[in-house]
């Protein structure tokens, strides 16, 4: 059979690097595609969207803009949008830029070869921006790239709903993996080479995945996967400061192959504002669970994400927060200027 040409674009956080690496494992082994760094001789171009800024959101229509070129040179050419501009506009995406041909969201991503070939097969463009839980896990196949760090996905959605964040109106709520089914996704991985193992969630610390008919916890998740054989290093991302609990961080003691670095998003140092963004803790908590990480991990590395100009913020709050950074000195942090997004409060 000949093989088909994929492009893929991808958009936002390691999620979607994830969910893009399975949108290509997928279409290679149901559709016979084959990945391709050039757009010219593409098949079918996906996009992989990020919501979280409106900055974000326009630029997938200038993306789809370009594209559009390309189709008109090449009316066989399918495009697909994914991720969660794809959830959150859905049909709209169809009405304001009818080049596209399917749109799909974060947990319909497995039934993308469906679509494309009922596109390919009719006039009809194929929209599903559905949330049928984990499903999408028990369709997608495993990994097979021999790379030495390899994320995996744990959980899907958030239940904070932090009053600037679109995630869980995107994503979903939250949905925790089984943790066998996460371990064979580890082993295997292992297997293939990898030697470091992410794991992803939108709010990762609040993990709860089945295990022996119970509800278990990131930590023991932890400890469970340091037990694979040839896996070195162990992370985590993203982490909410109110989910981080002492479990957790006794882990720090007790397993070695957990790295010597967290991302804990402050967003703010004004308890004000981290009040109005309904963060559920205040600096002074933050500041505590900070120095019971660093008690148990005194070589420990943070990193952080803050959030400028959120509605009603002064220059007051704004000092609240830079005295944030110059005291727990951050090794990395991700500044934003506060984007309004549909459905938040703050919007």
């Amino acid at each position: 059979m000949t093989s088909k040409k994929l492009y893929i674009k991808t958009h936002g956080c390691q999620m979607n690097e994830y969910d893009s690496a399975k949108i290509a494992d997928l279409l290679a082994d149901e559709d016979n595609f084959e990945l391709t760094t050039n757009e010219h001789e593409a098949d079918l171009m996906v996009l992989n969207t990020c919501s979280i800024r409106e900055k974000a959101q326009e630029k997938v229509f200038h993306q789809i803009g370009r594209w559009k070129k390309i189709k008109d040179k090449n009316p066989n050419l399918k495009i697909a949008i994914g991720g969660c501009v794809a959830s959150q506009e859905g049909e709209k995406i169809i009405k304001r830029a009818p080049t596209v041909d399917i749109v799909f969201g974060p947990q319909s991503l497995h039934k993308l070869p469906k679509l494309y070939n009922e596109r390919v097969n009719n006039e009809t463009r194929q929209v599903d921006i559905s949330f049928p839980k984990l499903e999408k896990f028990s369709y997608l196949p495993q990994n097979s790239k021999d790379e030495p760090s390899a994320f995996v996905s744990i959980m899907e959605g958030c239940n904070k709903y932090c009053s600037f964040c679109v995630v869980p109106h995107t994503r979903g709520h939250e949905v925790s993996r089984p943790v066998q089914e996460i371990l064979e996704e580890v082993s295997m991985l292992a297997d293939n080479g990898a030697r470091e193992i992410h794991f992803l969630g939108q709010n990762v610390n609040n993990f709860n995945g089945m295990l022996d008919g119970e509800k278990s916890t990131l930590a023991k998740l932890i400890e469970l996967t340091a037990k694979i054989e040839n896996v070195d290093r162990i992370r985590f991302t993203t982490s909410h400061p109110f989910e981080f609990k002492d479990d957790l961080i006794e882990t720090y003691d007790r397993v070695p192959e957990l790295v010597s670095h967290v991302h804990l998003p402050v967003q703010s140092g004004s308890d004000r504002i981290l009040k109005l963004m309904r963060r559920r803790y205040d600096i002074k908590q933050y500041y505590e669970l900070v120095d019971k990480i660093v008690e148990v991990r005194p070589e420990m590395k943070f990193s952080s994400d803050f959030i400028v100009g959120f509605p009603g913020e002064t220059d007051e709050d704004f000092i609240e927060t830079m005295s944030v950074v110059e005291k727990i000195r951050f090794d990395e942090s991700f500044s934003f200027i506060y984007s309004p997004r549909p459905n938040t409060p703050c919007s």
